[in-house]
């Protein structure tokens, strides 16, 4: 941990300097959510127990169950009986299985399951010129990696406006809300209904916009990307995927644990895995998002910033290697 602290350190020098030393950042807090949760020591399993590391036939992979629908999909995914304990369940279909098989069957599931170091590290954007106003940052982002990412451009002084759905509002506020104030605190907030005409009048006055959804979700709200440069060809956009934002990798669910071990961020104990910490791509993404943000903005750039939480974690996890 002590190295992936240093590595993170050192980002956020880089993010420092892109916010003209306006951030004020601690690495340590940066990566923690203590305050709110009664967390276990990271092992095989997930601080928050949510995730675990499970081995197959050849390789491990990492899963994750923390939504009731995710876990009412266990026994189409593994052939189990409906009465078998989930975890139990994948545990003994691992084992007869090789990883790659079993991944594939689960991603086809919309599970949010990956290879421990399956990703490559992410690429950097590739952005045009544009405005050089800074306008509006318009987040629509929910759970921890976006919103970090617009409490980062708030600090540095960007008005950010978080827009969230009266029908899924995020949960953070509920489940943790010192982790909520430290995140969007410095935002104003709305609540509307998300309908794509709504939606798309925001999105066509903002100079940024911040998502964490999958691309085809974002399109039935109308926010397609072909439509959205369209009405505002000089947007940056903060893609936050679990995978990617283009591709098969647009369709996979992931959350910041298991994202973590696809990019290889674990810690070896021999030949067993363990996690670093708790839910570790959301605050990395968070942090390289808005570094991204804030220099291309500087540079007067816009276009797609696709940044992935499972190929931050590859990023830092080739650092501290």
């Amino acid at each position: 941990m002590t190295a992936l602290l240093d590595a993170v350190a050192t980002a956020g020098e880089r993010l420092i300097a892109a916010s003209d030393g306006r951030i004020a950042f601690d690495p340590r807090r940066a990566l923690s959510r203590a305050d709110d949760l009664d967390l276990a020591p990271p092992g095989e399993w997930s601080p928050n127990r949510h995730c675990r590391l499970i081995p197959c036939q050849d390789e491990w992979i990492a899963v994750s169950l923390a939504r009731d629908a995710d876990r009412d999909l266990v026994p189409a995914w593994t052939g189990s009986g409906f009465d078998e304990a989930p975890w139990d369940a994948i545990a003994a279909s691992a084992r007869a299985r090789p990883a790659t098989a079993m991944v594939a069957d689960g991603v086809a599931l919309h599970l949010p399951v990956a290879r421990i170091g399956e990703a490559s590290p992410f690429k950097a954007p590739d952005l045009y010129e544009g405005a050089r106003d800074n306008g509006r940052v318009l987040d629509l982002s929910a759970l921890w990696a976006g919103p970090y990412c617009g409490a980062l451009l708030a600090e540095a002084g960007h008005e950010v406006v978080k827009v969230e759905s009266t029908a899924r509002p995020d949960p953070t506020p509920v489940h943790t809300p010192r982790l909520d104030r430290r995140l969007n605190g410095r935002k104003r907030r709305r609540n509307i209904l998300f309908e794509p005409g709504a939606l798309m009048a925001m999105v066509a006055k903002a100079r940024v916009l911040i998502t964490s959804g999958r691309p085809h979700a974002l399109a039935r709200l109308g926010l397609g990307e072909a439509e959205v440069f369209a009405a505002n060809p000089d947007l940056l956009w903060i893609a936050i995927t679990a995978h990617g934002w283009r591709g098969d990798a647009a369709m996979r669910v992931g959350f910041g644990d298991d994202c973590a071990a696809a990019g290889g961020l674990v810690a070896w104990n021999g030949d067993r895995p363990n996690f670093m910490g708790d839910a570790l791509a959301d605050p990395l993404t968070g942090i390289v998002a808005a570094t991204l943000a804030l220099e291309a903005l500087a540079a007067g750039q816009c276009g797609v910033i696709d940044i992935a939480l499972a190929r931050t974690a590859a990023h830092f996890a080739r650092i501290v290697a």
